[in-house]
């Protein structure tokens, strides 16, 4: 199927711009690309591919090199109600 599509001048641009970069013929960047955005905006049929599963993984690590390191005793379950074993409340009453 062909489609037609009329683009701003920004848009255009940034889609040359970025098939030079990558290498690739502007018509198989733009079908790559509405290919990615329907996978991504399908409804959710209950099971993932491979391609899918990784891509869903790599979004939510996304920015998670900017996260502290902890150590592994910071996710005990002791650690999230300690303030209730020791006879606390975990917010201060009012």
């Amino acid at each position: 199927m062909t489609i037609r599509v009329a683009l701003d001048q920004e848009t255009e641009a940034r889609l040359i711009a970025q098939a030079r970069y990558q290498g690739v013929p502007l018509e198989k960047l733009a079908e790559r690309l509405l290919a990615e955005a329907l996978t991504e905006s399908s409804p959710p049929n209950g099971s993932l591919s491979a391609e899918e599963f990784h891509r869903m993984l790599e979004g939510m690590a996304e920015g998670s090199d900017k996260l502290p390191n902890l150590p592994t005793e910071c996710f005990t379950r002791e650690s999230f109600y300690e303030d209730r074993l020791y006879g606390r409340d975990a917010a201060p009453r009012r």
